[in-house]
């Protein structure tokens, strides 16, 4: 039975959600409050990432942020306010980051990433698309032994868990990585992921939409919801009123705001992540976090892009020089002879990530409203999970089965 469907959000994830409910005959309509060329959709390091398995939310992580958080060039900030939402998401971080909870959340991670990677593949092989896409696995490249050792352990799980990981010393990254001039004691490569660029897909998939009919409301507020009956009746923007069978919130770290218009509570909060791209005479071919700054190196069509930091402080576009400085800095103390112009750091962008208390993405129906869908709280694996997360929305109110088990994403599970 064809619905009437408003996906709140026009990024990656609703944009995949609109995608696959489309496919399935539903009338759909996307409403985004900016004009659909940035944010985190955009600046983010384009990495499909079934190498990604242990949640942010890992034991040791509060004590590393309280570390960092007095230091403004190090990878993780956190701004500590007197915000009733932050110190309530603060809380069931804390109480997420244990070595059980970690463990639970690892085979539903790995499972809608390897989803993801293969509806991105199917994209890819599709005569609807034509945009960048490479799989030539992760480098998880490091200086120190401790950080090695500490790397390794992952990788050793990620082969329990299936996937092709290899232990490299530097000699052997420079057989595969010839041109890059690395200056690292060794890597973990993951032959499992893959890479974008992100603007590519979303300007292809935007195009894609419109052509079959998805109506797109670009810079338009959604103010408003009308409930009748524990249903939405009604989607109310700043521009006008439309009605609906289904609402799909896909609004990123916007989504609180929105999911207490129903009376549900979201616990989520913004992680600010910047980017810069790059014209460089080293020649990168193969896609490497910088384990010790952790900063995300990707090729892209044209440019390479430098992407960091987590910056939890609220939701703001404000751009801190001291952290694009930061990221130049560590990618030049990684790459000999790497150059990142003034020009290039002046232009950098950032994104808001929109981040769960416990790393888990929120993709489901909530019991506050019986047409209501959540699709949020990805964290740094939004652009990974975009395809999945759209499939799994599209079944959900299509009324199929789910392709994975979702009720570890429950939107209205407790911490």
């Amino acid at each position: 039975m064809s619905k009437h469907v408003i996906i709140i959000g026009g990024g990656i994830i609703g944009l995949c959600s609109a995608y696959y409910l489309q496919k399935e005959g539903h009338q759909v309509t996307v409403i985004d409050k900016s004009n659909m060329d940035s944010g985190a959709s955009y600046v983010n390091a384009g990495y499909i990432t079934p190498s990604h398995f242990v949640s942010l939310a890992s034991p040791g992580m509060l004590s590393k942020g309280i570390k960092w958080m007095f230091n403004p060039k190090s990878p993780l900030y956190i701004k500590l306010r007197l915000d009733v939402d932050f110190m309530k998401w603060a809380w069931a971080f804390k109480k997420s980051a244990t070595a059980s909870k970690v463990e639970q959340s690892i085979t539903p991670l790995l499972d809608i990433n390897l989803l993801s990677r293969d509806l991105y593949e199917d994209l890819k092989k599709s005569k609807d698309f034509n945009f960048h896409y490479e799989r030539k696995g992760l480098l998880m490249c490091y200086k120190t032994d401790k950080v090695g050792e500490e790397e390794w352990e992952v990788g050793k799980r990620g082969i329990e868990e299936g996937l092709k990981v290899e232990h490299l010393l530097a000699k052997e990254v420079s057989e595969i990585e010839p041109d890059a001039n690395l200056n690292i004691k060794g890597a973990v490569y993951y032959h499992s992921d893959a890479h974008m660029t992100p603007n590519n897909f979303m300007q292809e998939m935007l195009l894609f939409l419109k052509e079959s009919g998805v109506s797109i409301f670009k810079n338009e507020t959604v103010v408003d919801v009308a409930i009748n009956k524990q249903n939405i009746s009604k989607v109310i923007t700043d521009k006008q009123d439309l009605e609906c069978d289904e609402v799909v919130l896909a609004a990123g770290s916007w989504s609180p705001k929105l999911s207490k218009k129903i009376g549900l509570k979201l616990l989520l909060q913004a992680g600010k992540g910047y980017s810069i791209n790059a014209k460089i005479n080293t020649k990168i071919t193969i896609p490497s976090i910088l384990c010790e700054a952790k900063v995300a190196v990707t090729p892209m069509d044209g440019f390479t892009r430098f992407a960091g930091t987590m910056e939890l402080a609220g939701v703001n576009h404000n751009i801190n020089p001291v952290r694009v400085n930061a990221i130049a800095k560590a990618s030049a103390s990684y790459y000999n002879n790497l150059n990142i112009t003034l020009e290039e750091k002046s232009q950098a962008k950032c994104g808001l990530r929109p981040c769960s208390p416990d790393g888990l993405p929120y993709i489901g129906r909530s019991s506050k409203c019986k047409n209501f869908t959540v699709a949020s709280g990805h964290a740094m694996m939004g652009w990974s999970l975009g395809p999945a997360t759209g499939m799994l929305v599209s079944e959900l109110i299509s009324e199929k089965q789910t392709s994975l088990d979702i009720s570890t994403f429950h939107p209205d599970r407790k911490f």
